[in-house]
């Protein structure tokens, strides 16, 4: 149970990492929107372990060759367009979250959660409530990055933007390590 959770708290970091950049980037955010994040995050996490249990036979191999790649590809596009947009002083626009960058992120953080899921199999861990650790501690730790985000955005005002940015390519770039 120890271990589960312990491996439901590292796999989240990515997650925790999104949120509180998009928590600063986003400031004009609805409840909705950020409730959103802890959300789709935690339901993320606790499902592509799953889909990893039952399905990592078939696409382990493509998973574990490709999973840093493709979420360092997504969060690089997401990253270099919020710096984009700080850096651009013409752009008065108010930056505007939405569903689908809401589910890139998703995807893109849970990615390894799917190569744990194969992991489980091949250990015979109980896949549903190691699941259900992974979501719940995916979901209150982002709870805590929409806290933080939201008090740091303040602060960092525009700079929040490029900073939100920046975190997202390194944490693309660690992605592939």
């Amino acid at each position: 149970m120890l271990e589960i959770l312990l491996i439901g708290i590292a796999l989240s970091m990515d997650a925790f990492a999104v949120t509180l950049s998009s928590s600063m980037v986003y400031p004009n955010m609805t409840l909705r929107q950020k409730l959103s994040l802890p959300i789709a995050f935690g339901l993320f996490q606790g499902v592509m372990p799953t889909l990893g249990y039952y399905l990592g036979s078939l696409f382990s191999s493509f998973i574990e060759a490709y999973s840093g790649i493709i979420s360092c590809v997504i969060l690089a596009i997401i990253g270099i367009n919020m710096i984009k947009e700080g850096i651009s002083p013409d752009e008065q626009t108010e930056k505007v979250f939405s569903l689908k960058i809401l589910l890139l992120q998703a995807v893109a953080t849970s990615i390894d959660a799917f190569a744990v899921g194969v992991s489980f199999a091949a250990m015979g861990a109980h896949i549903l409530s190691s699941a259900a650790i992974i979501a719940a501690s995916t979901f209150i730790l982002t709870m805590f990055a929409l806290k933080i985000g939201n008090f740091a955005g303040k602060k960092l005002g525009d700079k929040s933007v490029i900073i939100g940015g920046i975190i997202l390519i390194i944490i693309g770039i660690k992605a592939l390590l």
